[in-house]
């Protein structure tokens, strides 16, 4: 896992809401990434419709928020349509973005340990957690980001 402090490793890839270039949205916003394990999954379902049920909240803070897993482009469409997730999910079948992100493997079925980032706008780590993380805690970390930029 990534260290607070560490700077972003940038990548590009594509989601359910088209090609996503994090060079180009890094400096910009603030962007969280939440790397869950699978679509469709008890656990990742109610970790993301957290998100978008405070999706007014993140956007308060211009905050992009990208979910990521090894699941096809296919699989995630399917879940963003069958949930209402307007944010993008990002198809990571070769787990090239997992391992620039250090989010290691999980035992069992699941593919991917589950972890929270937020980047700042200075390209660095400003937040990193293991976990199914309250939505008031990723918030506040965003919080901290926006007091620090007035």
């Amino acid at each position: 896992m990534l260290s607070v402090g560490a700077l972003a490793p940038a990548f590009r890839a594509d989601s359910t809401k088209g090609t996503i270039d994090l060079a180009e949205v890094m400096g910009r916003q603030p962007i969280v990434l939440i790397f869950y394990p699978m679509d469709d999954t008890p656990g990742c379902t109610k970790q993301l419709c957290a998100v978008r049920d405070a999706e007014p909240s993140y956007a308060g803070y211009g905050a992009l928020v990208l979910g990521v897993n090894p699941g096809t482009l296919e699989s995630h469409q399917k879940f963003a349509a069958k949930h209402n997730y307007d944010f993008p999910l990002i198809a990571d079948v070769d787990g090239r973005i997992r391992h620039l992100y250090e989010v290691g493997k999980t035992l069992g079925f699941l593919t991917q340990q589950r972890i929270v980032y937020i980047i700042g706008l200075d390209g660095r780590i400003v937040y990193a957690e293991k976990g199914l993380r309250p939505t008031e805690e990723i918030l506040s970390a965003l919080e901290e980001i926006s007091s620090k930029k007035d």
